[in-house]
């Protein structure tokens, strides 16, 4: 199984369904959130929402299904049951699980497509285990839950960068995503106002490795994008450097006095994939 959506993941309270639609224009796609997003006395009313875009005659969903991620409770809590009940009953099947610890608790998600949401301590040193599981496709980090597991108070120190702690975790979930073919999905920024800050952070997504970065406002998804799309001279030098490669025709070669090898045009021939995917 392979994770098509992104780079651009707009969560969206899915008690507002006046907020679908709106959300679906900006991003590349929707996560409806029934965990952090949803007063646990409006959960059940969320549920309803998701339910009510299917309609009595299943006809075609509001959303997209390849383009909508449900994210569920903590498994193992009466929540996580009743959610799963009301995906049942719908044509979503990919599915983000909050809180996820092991893989054993991905079995009750089979038959889904799972972002295993790795938030707390125990979830990020079992990252490459949960990363593992058959129904997984992709992992995404949280800073604030999990430095809040840790008895911290924040993610970030005072100049806007991540604590060391936070950095580990990043780093952690993208090896063992990457490391099981897996997608990785990069944390959400939380500061709104600040798109400098996110453009910076999500460039830097897109250096490291994290194949899409979650938003929490749809302010934040142009800017994600645009990170992720690369700039015409990007693309110009990438192509001139596989070209050069092909003509070299030998393992290593220089070019514009740089030596190059093979992990050189592997980034290179990303951001002519990543080109592709923004045409």
């Amino acid at each position: 199984m392979t994770f098509l959506m992104g780079p651009a993941l707009l969560f969206c309270p899915a008690d507002r369904p006046e907020r679908y639609q709106k959300a679906a224009a900006r991003a590349d796609a929707v996560i409806l959130d029934l965990e952090d997003a949803v007063a646990p006395a409006d959960k059940q009313r969320a549920r309803g929402a998701i339910l009510a875009q299917v309609g009595a005659t299943g006809d075609e969903p509001e959303l997209e299904p390849s383009r909508t991620i449900i994210r569920v409770n903590p498994a193992g809590t009466e929540e996580f049951d009743r959610d799963l009940h009301c995906l049942a009953h719908t044509p979503y099947r990919t599915v983000m699980l909050a809180k996820a610890e092991s893989p054993q608790q991905l079995e009750a998600l089979d038959g889904y497509q799972v972002v295993a949401l790795c938030e707390t301590a125990l979830g990020v040193l079992n990252a490459p285990a949960i990363a593992a599981a058959p129904n997984v496709v992709a992992l995404m980090w949280g800073a604030e839950d999990l430095l809040a597991t840790l008895g911290g108070t924040s993610s970030r120190k005072d100049d806007g960068g991540y604590r060391a702690v936070a950095l580990h975790a990043r780093s952690s979930v993208l090896l063992a995503a990457r490391a099981h073919g897996k997608e990785a999905v990069d944390a959400v920024y939380t500061n709104i106002p600040d798109l400098a800050g996110l453009a910076r952070e999500s460039a830097d997504a897109v250096a490291s490795g994290f194949g899409s970065k979650a938003c929490i406002h749809p302010s934040q998804a142009a800017v994600v994008r645009g990170a992720y799309a690369p700039s015409e001279a990007d693309v110009a030098a990438a192509s001139e450097l596989l070209q050069a490669a092909r003509t070299a025709g030998s393992g290593v070669f220089q070019h514009n006095g740089k030596m190059i090898d093979g992990p050189i045009l592997k980034h290179a021939e990303a951001v002519i994939r990543r080109a592709g995917e923004h045409a």
